[in-house]
């Protein structure tokens, strides 16, 4: 049976595939071919990795496409390898190489005592080689151009940083952290922190919040699975993405106004927990996100899913 055939079986479906994407791909090449195999038009992806970079890669479809929002605040997960004695434009291995005069590979324990500094809530500066815009244009079209742009320092927050292996100049690090964290600028910045530069020659992405590395499938086998009309057991509903969420199954009545956009008096969110939550219909289809509004104690319709 041909792609066209396939695609035409399976145009309305929805949800996430958990993708083990491979290097060499952009992440909006693993989209296209999860395109093709699927037929489904509304294809997108949560959580851009660079095209030498692998690992866990959601891909989203259909209405699971209006929750993919969610899924780009979660925290991830990665391990890295970095080579110590050298810098790149780039941060990784792609740029032009720098060799690190006169560097002297630390002990591991002054490595253990730099990345202390590291760990918790810090200010990070995103690379020139990136997506983020600056005026309207990403930072690796004005890096292309031999551009360097003053960019803003974000405050992001790493809550493991462990080393997993050192055999100077390579060091292995297993790193957990909250959405927008850079690994490449994680790298130049500890490079710089032990004074032998540093850039990162490989990166695994192991987590992406509720989707793990272990459950991940690939592309090939992905499109296996379309072929022997397998897919379902590969799909993820459109809801798992709010894995851990406060949820609440609403009545009837309930329901009939949160569709109509009414705020709801429930109970309030839990300390520390997120001011979000997952109304539910009876059947257990996801219903709703409501967001929590202090002011005025109530649950506020954020979008609907009807």
């Amino acid at each position: 049976m041909g792609d066209s055939a396939l695609s035409t079986q399976h145009s309305a479906l929805s949800g996430i595939f958990n993708i083990n994407k491979p290097s060499g791909l952009t992440s909006h090449d693993v989209v296209a071919r999860v395109r093709r195999v699927s037929g489904q038009k509304k294809v997108g992806h949560a959580g851009t990795l660079d095209p030498l970079a692998t690992g866990v890669l959601p891909v989203v479809l259909g209405k699971a496409t209006r929750l993919v929002e969610y899924l780009a605040d979660a925290d991830k997960a990665y391990r890295a390898r970095l080579v110590l004695g050298a810098t790149t434009d780039t941060y990784d291995g792609e740029g032009t190489l720098t060799v690190t005069e006169g560097a002297v590979m630390p002990r591991p324990d002054e490595v253990e005592k730099a990345l202390q500094a590291f760990r918790g809530e810090i200010q990070q500066l995103p690379p020139m080689h990136s997506a983020v815009k600056v005026g309207g244009k990403k930072l690796y079209e004005l890096a292309r151009q031999g551009a360097e742009i003053e960019r803003t320092p974000r405050r992001v927050t790493i809550t493991r940083l462990e080393i997993e292996a050192y055999d100077p100049p390579g060091l292995g690090l297993f790193v957990e952290c909250s959405k927008g964290t850079y690994i490449r600028s994680l790298t130049h910045d500890l490079g710089a922190a032990l004074g032998t530069g540093a850039y990162l020659d490989a990166l695994t992405r192991t987590r992406h919040g509720p989707f793990t590395l272990e459950a991940a499938t690939t592309l090939g086998a992905l499109e296996e699975a379309f072929r022997e009309s397998t897919w379902r057991d590969n799909l993820y509903p459109p809801e798992y993405i709010l894995s851990g969420w406060q949820s609440y199954t609403t009545t009837p009545e309930e329901e009939l106004a949160i569709t109509q956009g009414k705020p709801q008096h429930l109970p309030p969110p839990a300390t520390g927990d997120r001011p979000m939550l997952a109304a539910k219909r009876q059947t257990g289809d996801l219903l709703a996100i409501l967001y929590w509004d202090a002011d005025k104690n109530s649950w506020h319709p954020e979008k609907v899913f009807l």
